[in-house]
């Protein structure tokens, strides 16, 4: 059971987390100080820093949770690699995981934009992906083989989930888009098998 320190803990990176995004959507990641989104919280910006080590991090803990998930499924895998992810991508799209783009719930369709359109933001992301890239490797092995298995599995996966954030983000429905997704990743992974 979580004791109460904790639980305070947690609604307060929950609200600054909240507030944040609330106020980088309304007026841009750039013109927003993080003073503002300590005192939206009515916290310090120490206080605020002690939660989140930078601006960046009050946005990019949503994908942070995600880092290094592929290197996790395919060490957990009882099929190849190539099959794992296949699967795993396959399972996020039905499930409109906001991972694979195919999501289009307002808030995470100006979430992504919010990432994919702020510089700051989307360099942090492709700090994740580099970082996605080695973990997995290394699980596959951590030679030559292994680094370009795991950069063709992971730009598989970001191309398909960029074409159904595209694909979204300019009006289309995730229910609409959803074969077509499955179909296109179906046809990038047998690419890969």
């Amino acid at each position: 059971m979580t004791g109460l320190r904790e639980r305070k803990k947690q609604q307060t990176y929950d609200a600054l987390s909240q507030a944040a995004i609330a106020l980088f959507l309304e007026r841009g990641f750039d013109a927003v100080p993080v003073t503002d989104v300590a005192a939206a919280v009515d916290v310090s910006k120490p206080t605020l820093f002690k939660y989140f080590p930078s601006k960046e991090d009050l946005v990019m803990h949503r994908i942070a949770d995600h880092r290094r998930e592929a290197a996790r499924i395919v060490r957990d895998a009882s099929v190849p690699p190539v099959a794992a992810l296949r699967e795993r991508f396959l399972t996020g799209l039905a499930e409109r995981e906001p991972t694979t783009g195919l999501n289009d719930h307002p808030q995470v369709v100006a979430y992504y934009n919010l990432v994919f359109t702020t510089p700051a933001l989307a360099t942090r992301l492709r700090e994740f992906m580099d970082d996605d890239e080695r973990a997995l490797a290394e699980v596959l092995g951590g030679d030559l083989t292994a680094e370009l298995l795991s950069a063709q599995l992971l730009s598989t996966q970001r191309i398909l989930a960029y074409r159904n954030w595209s694909a979204i983000s300019a009006g289309r429905s995730a229910d609409d888009r959803y074969p077509t997704a499955v179909s296109e990743a179906e046809a990038a992974f047998d690419r890969l098998g």
